[in-house]
């Protein structure tokens, strides 16, 4: 069993798209645009894990993703060689952290707004 496709809801899949492609430098991989469908994979991975845009559409995603946002829990997190120069790399491109990196237990870890209505962390594993 392995994991192929996860989610994360977004409050308009077009900006979305934009966002984790321009900005986080993912290459988009499926977009059916009848169905509002689009998926996302790491530009290191493309035949890797997708990220599916989920549309928020539901009243209970969007309460679900206000709920989370509001508490500053992450979306997700993604993992990254070195957070400090990814997040030197995003606040030039005007990425809004809500967490500079800092160090956690066996992590660096950093937190940003995805402008699509998420907070999505950053990691680095510490290797002891």
């Amino acid at each position: 069993m392995k994991i192929e496709l996860a989610s994360v809801f977004v409050d308009d899949t077009n900006k979305a798209l934009k966002f984790y492609t321009e900005v986080l430098g993912f290459v988009k991989k499926v977009h059916i645009p009848e169905v509002n469908w689009v998926t996302v994979t790491s530009s290191d991975e493309p035949e890797g894990t997708q990220l599916l845009l989920e549309p928020n559409d539901n009243p209970v995603s969007e309460t679900y993703q206000k709920g989370i946002f509001a508490q500053g829990i992450p979306a997700t997190s993604f993992a990254v060689e070195d957070v400090e120069k990814e997040y030197e790399r995003l606040v030039k491109l005007g990425v809004e952290f809500t967490i500079k990196p800092t160090k956690s237990v066996g992590a660096i870890i950093a937190v940003f707004n995805d402008t699509c209505g998420n907070l999505i962390q950053i990691h680095q594993v510490l290797v002891d």
